[in-house]
């Protein structure tokens, strides 16, 4: 699985980033996913993060 945000939907709330730190980070003001295989001991979390965003802007894919 892998995540990926949105630029231009993120609003940089910086909820993924305390509910995932080991997936997503903040680069400026707003929030990204690292490019790579999210880890199966923090996918449960990862998708928390993204049904949780409150504009959407977290997608993941299987």
């Amino acid at each position: 699985m892998r995540a990926k945000v949105d630029p231009d939907v993120c609003t940089g709330c910086e909820l993924c980033t305390q509910t995932c730190p080991e997936v997503f980070y903040m680069k400026g003001d707003i929030a990204e996913a690292k490019d790579t295989d999210v880890p199966p001991d923090v996918q449960d979390s990862c998708r928390q993060a993204a049904e949780e965003c409150p504009v959407e802007a977290i997608v993941i894919t299987e």
